[in-house]
């Protein structure tokens, strides 16, 4: 029976096909962290099974060995063999100190209680010596592979809320930075980064921003926002790392903020003569068509009206209107962007064809954007290069400036901070929409008739 054990060692029968199974030994499991092993052998036959087990064993022993062997330990398996010195030290009393540290600055008191420590086991076990008395080496970490942490791990609450779109879009920006930084300076170890690196980095930016060679310059907002990433990824990574006092060779590095380009509006006469001929969208797709149309008497962001959903569009209420959001799964712009909207107007008409909102470009705002902006500029409604789908936005805040609208509920409707004391709800739905009546665009009958085919 025993030499049947030993045959069949790491096997285990489920469902009448076997499986290799196999803790994975104690000395192993600060960098192995599989716990047990477990994987199906694909095989009904014992004998196949036995040979295939082999092969894993033989492969995990290998691994085991190769990792052990190694006089520098790949990065994720050392940043896991110093954390678990760190709990070692902890378990022991200790707060682990690198030995050079120990060596540096600590009493003789202390070096004797950690000795002590160890010396009182019957058996001194390696990895709690080593432990207690810092001789694991701090693993040096790239910085990429520090970014890859930080946008997993460190900062992962800074991604709850966002929709995928969202959390591309923000990790695309810090991958910008990194990419940049590697570039110019390398792919260092975050122990390695000085003030040095730190100059050129933004050396290198400074001749993007001021450029000598006539060439185009880049705004400040861009090199700011990428010296702000690098710097903030150096502070997070060491406090995650418990070395909150390290300096931050990034520090105090960036450029005077430049005022950004104002986006323009688009007059209300272009609007009424243009945006409302009807027509004028004949073979743009209906959702993109009825977006713009939305967005002239809502003042939307495009992502807010790209991205509603059935439940916050309230038709059958005495007064129509829409509400703007967070979600689950996406976040607003700001708290401020949080609001009910009435519907007036080509907005009305636009949401009466979109009940359901718009889900071919729901996630997609990139896509719509340039749906949008192509259909206008083919259209000649793109009056100069500055102009934008966001200038509707702007026409839209203008005209309700000019009309004298009260300046709270011009910030409530449009979701901007309202930098004044606020006093009640912002008024009903009903005087909401009779002041947005004051400046709807009158549309024409063939206006509707056209909207007929959505």
């Amino acid at each position: 029976m025993g030499v049947m054990r030993h045959l069949n060692q790491h096997l285990k029968k489920r469902s009448a096909r076997w499986h290799y199974v196999r803790r994975v030994p104690r000395e192993y499991e600060f960098f192995d962290t599989r716990g047990t092993v477990y994987k199906s052998l694909k095989t009904v036959s014992l004998e196949l099974a036995r040979a295939r087990r082999d092969a894993l064993i033989e492969a995990d022993n290998q691994f085991w060995a190769s990792v052990m062997a190694s006089d520098t330990l790949p990065t994720d398996i050392a940043r896991r063999s110093y954390k678990s010195a760190q709990r070692r030290a902890m378990a022991k009393g200790f707060v682990y100190t690198p030995v050079q540290d120990l060596a540096d600055v600590a009493t003789l008191a202390d070096i004797i209680d950690r000795l002590k420590a160890i010396s009182t086991d019957p058996v001194p076990d390696k990895k709690e010596a080593d432990a207690v008395l810092g001789l694991v080496e701090r693993p040096a970490v790239k910085i990429s592979k520090a970014m890859e942490l930080y946008c997993d791990e460190i900062v992962v609450s800074e991604l709850l809320g966002k929709s995928e779109e969202q959390k591309k879009s923000w990790r695309k920006v810090k991958m910008r930075a990194l990419n940049n930084f590697i570039k110019v300076v390398g792919d260092l170890p975050m122990n390695k980064i000085n003030r040095d690196h730190a100059r050129k980095y933004y050396n290198w930016w400074a001749a993007r921003v001021a450029p000598k060679d006539g060439s185009k310059p880049l705004t400040t907002n861009s090199a700011n926002r990428d010296l702000g990433n690098i710097r903030k990824l150096y502070r997070e990574f060491w406090e995650y790392e418990g070395d909150e006092n390290r300096d931050n060779p990034f520090r105090k590095l960036g450029f005077a903020k430049q005022p950004s380009k104002d986006v323009p509006c688009f007059s209300d006469e272009f609007v009424r003569t243009r945006f409302l001929e009807p027509g004028i969208f004949d073979g743009l797709n209906a959702e993109a068509t009825l977006i713009v149309y939305a967005m002239i008497e809502t003042g939307c962001r495009p992502s807010e009206l790209s991205n509603i959903v059935p439940e916050n569009i309230k038709l059958d209420a005495e007064v129509p209107y829409i509400q703007i959001r967070s979600r689950l799964d996406r976040q607003l712009k700001a708290v401020a962007s949080s609001r009910d909207i009435p519907l007036v107007g080509c907005a009305l008409e636009a949401f009466k064809r979109a009940p359901n909102g718009f889900p071919r470009y729901r996630n997609k705002g990139n896509v719509m954007s340039k749906a949008i902006m192509d259909g206008l500029r083919v259209r000649g409604l793109q009056v100069t290069p500055d102009h934008r789908l966001y200038s509707l936005r702007h026409s839209f805040e203008k005209r309700m400036l000019e009309a004298g609208l009260d300046y709270g509920l011009q910030c409530l409707l449009v979701g901007h901070k309202n930098s004044r004391p606020s006093y009640g709800d912002g008024g009903s739905m009903k005087y909401r929409r009779d002041e947005f009546l004051k400046i709807v665009h009158p549309i024409p009958s063939a206006f509707c008739e056209n909207l007929l085919q959505f």
